[in-house]
């Protein structure tokens, strides 16, 4: 599918892109050094489209590899890197484990953080979202990295002078987080409602940056300021909850009312979804044993998963609809959503829930079951079924939001990771919960050390 980027050249420090008419297309036009890019209002748009690019990249296989790789919806008979993570055999060689193109993304944020005032004279509505966005997608870059390795570099300012320092060292991931939130604020209250069509969706709006802002404060355990961002993604007249008969058009069709943040593909500009998921016998991942059984009965969700017909499914055809032929050597061009409304209510349902409010977790926990087909739930069945309200409610991200790539940094976030993986793959560390380094990081640069359970 078309999307709306126009994407010039920038070369920065660690990367650079080609441009087109369209973001997604790669035929090269020109280029120019990033110093000194930032003119005009056209100049500034792009030096942001130029961000989005750069995480095209970044999540094309690694949305999954991060988010799902190491958790226990998947399976894999594949040799290499799925198997590695599924395993837990992490080693610093693994292409999961190196930060570059998260950093690529923030250097290009940063260039647009700095120079884009520069470009409008006083005060610009224009000037005001583009910066937003741009702090929006370095905050998401940066939560990112610290949830996959802990501590990291925080880099708030472009490189442009030797004299710089560029050998920086890890920072407390307490001060990156702190980055992270006055981001995310800033971007909730700059970025515009809304841009029109598939622009709704592609760029970050304010209910983007509170999505983000949500998904932030439940890994903060700050539930109270969850609860506050995830209504006002609520409230949001962008969003609501498609039926069921449709729900396999959020992934396939892209740019439903339930979608929050895509990052856009297209047939020019493809992504690792195939590769992933549903490429004959010899995809990266398939449905667990564990995940095709914890399904309650009566979920209708179930067949547009994966196919139930097959006593060992080998795809996974949420994404490419039901009866997908996986044999087709055609890429992937399916936008990757990233935040969808489902996943807000179901962290809201997880904040009150922490905070004692239970009728009102069920309410929303029931929202979505009840689409799915299945029955309501009270506190004395959801304990039955579950153990008690919290698990209901992770049991429930994990078949809504199946192979999304949240799963590992739910059990991570809720203190489950050891206790659901250690049966798996002996997972028993809690340093070993994060990533390591990857060795050319270290390498590079002499003040990085490596997270200490990989020395």
């Amino acid at each position: 599918m078309k999307t709306i980027y126009k994407l010039f050249a920038l070369f920065f420090l660690i990367g650079s892109t080609s441009c087109s008419e369209d973001v997604l297309e790669k035929d090269p036009i020109s280029s120019f050094p990033a110093q000194g890019f930032y003119k005009t209002a056209s100049d500034a748009q792009a030096g942001v489209y130029g961000i989005y690019d750069a995480m095209q990249s970044t999540f094309s296989r690694n949305f999954a590899f991060w988010g799902e790789g190491r958790a226990d919806a998947v399976q894999t008979n594949h040799s290499g890197e799925p198997l590695l993570l599924k395993q837990n055999n992490l080693n610093p060689t693994l292409n999961s484990a190196s930060w570059n193109s998260l950093y690529q993304t923030i250097s290009r944020a940063n260039y647009a953080i700095k120079y884009i005032p520069d470009v409008f004279e006083g005060e610009s509505e224009l000037g005001t979202q583009l910066v937003g966005q741009a702090r929006a997608l370095r905050a998401l870059s940066y939560f990112y990295a610290v949830r996959i390795w802990g501590d990291v570099p925080l880099i708030t300012e472009p490189y442009e002078s030797i004299n710089q320092e560029i050998f920086i060292g890890r920072t407390d991931q307490e001060l990156v987080l702190d980055q992270i939130e006055a981001d995310l604020l800033f971007a909730s209250q700059n970025c515009r409602e809304q841009f029109g069509g598939e622009r709704d969706r592609l760029l970050i709006t304010k209910g983007g940056a509170d999505a983000m802002l949500t998904h932030f404060y439940m890994w903060k355990k700050e539930y109270s300021k969850a609860i506050e961002s995830a209504q006002r993604v609520m409230d949001n007249g962008m969003y609501s909850l498609v039926n069921i008969s449709d729900w396999s058009k959020i992934f396939t069709t892209g740019f439903s009312n339930e979608s929050i943040f895509e990052i856009g593909f297209n047939e020019t500009q493809t992504n690792m979804m195939r590769v992933l998921y549903a490429l004959g016998s010899d995809s990266d991942y398939f449905p667990s044993e564990k995940f095709r059984n914890s399904f309650e009965e009566g979920d209708l969700r179930q067949e547009l998963i994966y196919d139930v017909t097959q006593e060992e499914p080998t795809k996974v055809w949420k994404f490419f609809g039901e009866g997908f032929n996986d044999e087709s050597p055609d890429p992937s061009a399916n936008n990757i959503v990233l935040f969808r409304l489902a996943d807000i209510i179901l962290l809201k349902a997880e904040a009150h829930n922490q905070l004692g409010e239970v009728e009102e977790a069920l309410d929303l926990l029931n929202k979505i079951r009840v689409r799915a087909g299945l029955s309501e739930l009270d506190q004395a069945e959801a304990s039955a079924l579950y153990g008690d309200v919290q698990s209901a409610i992770l049991q429930e991200r994990l078949i809504e939001l199946s192979f999304e790539g949240h799963r590992w940094f739910d059990l991570v976030r809720t203190g489950k990771a050891i206790e659901v993986m250690n049966p798996i793959n002996g997972l028993s560390a809690e340093g070993n919960l994060v990533w390591p380094i990857h060795e050319n990081a270290i390498n590079r640069n002499p003040n990085l050390q490596q997270n200490s359970f990989y020395d």
